[in-house]
């Protein structure tokens, strides 16, 4: 591995392919894409835009086939993407650990927490969230529903494989595995990398502008639709390319070790973006409402001390 060098140039060309393959594949196949037919005329195109009833012969993102259907697409495009990153590498043992897809097992405490410990930096950023969830499960909030009632609505069900487990692995095999291993073989742009964690990470944020066509179309079509599809999607490519920048920066700090991105991409899709007011609602409702402000407070604080290089101490070993 070694002797393999690539340009710049090649490197950029290679990330936009790993993206453009991932995102291509789910329209590849018949079953796979989307099929929506002329929504009813509305009779205020200008009003407030609401989702629409599903018409009989549409398929929209989240129906069961539609997302069986792409998870195969994507799991292949993911194989064909590592394929490539082996293919240039010359082999398959060289090509896992640039992957982060070698796995490391404990052989010691200290060894334990230098795996175990990277795998807290995010959780430590929702500590805010998660102290509010905890709140959920008191007497008062049974009506939301048991832990185990939760946990079985999640992922009991093809659109809980989707997005707590399929969508972030091959997601950041191909997007940060991949994309970054490419360019960690340009003698260029490897050693920059606070360049890395702030450039490659749109790949993953422009890939998620496709679903702006979903939006519009179960939107009504309308004017008011299209203004709704296109700051939906830039507000999630904002925060996809943000998330993916910590993904990044968590990959280079571990080594290379993609799992711990993995786990990232897991937890967060599960927790969703914090929603502050009404964890203070609830709060609020257990007199806990200070306790929340503080553990919103702390996991924020925590969090940025602990991606700074002088609190990196406790769970990264890389040079940033």
């Amino acid at each position: 591995m070694q002797d393999v060098v690539l340009s710049p140039t090649t490197a950029h060309l290679l990330g936009l392919a790993f993206a453009s393959v991932y995102v291509g594949s789910i329209y590849v196949s018949k079953e796979a894409r989307l099929v929506f037919s002329a929504p009813p005329t509305v009779a205020n195109p200008t009003e407030q835009p609401r989702e629409r009833l599903k018409g009989e012969n549409e398929r929209w993102r989240d129906d069961p086939d539609v997302i069986k259907a792409r998870l195969a697409a994507v799991s292949i495009a993911t194989v064909l993407c590592v394929a490539v990153v082996c293919w240039i590498t010359r082999s398959v043992p060289a090509a896992m650990p640039l992957l982060g897809l070698r796995p490391s097992f404990p052989t010691s405490l200290s060894s334990l927490q230098r795996i175990v410990a990277p795998h807290l930096v995010t959780p430590l950023l929702f500590l805010g969230p998660l102290y509010a969830e905890l709140l959920s499960f008191s007497p008062r909030n049974r009506w939301r529903g048991t832990f185990s009632m939760r946990t079985k609505l999640l992922f009991s069900n093809v659109t809980g494989l989707r997005n707590y487990v399929v969508a972030p692995i091959t997601e950041e095999i191909v997007f940060r595995a991949c994309v970054l291993s490419v360019y960690l073989l340009s003698p260029v742009l490897a050693p920059n990398q606070v360049g890395l964690v702030l450039t490659t990470p749109l790949n993953f944020g422009l890939a998620h502008l496709h679903h702006a066509w979903d939006t519009y179309n179960r939107l009504g079509r309308t004017a008011a639709a299209l203004k709704r599809a296109i700051l939906v999607s830039l507000f999630q490519m904002m925060y996809t390319t943000l998330f993916g920048a910590l993904c990044t920066y968590l990959f280079l700090q571990t080594h290379y070790s993609i799992y711990v991105p993995i786990t990232a991409h897991i937890f967060c899709n599960i927790m969703g973006f914090p929603d502050f007011h009404g964890d203070l609602r609830l709060g609020e409702g257990e007199g806990k409402r200070s306790v929340v402000i503080a553990a919103y407070l702390c996991g924020v604080i925590g969090f940025a001390y602990s991606v700074m290089p002088m609190g990196r101490w406790w769970w990264a070993f890389g040079e940033i």
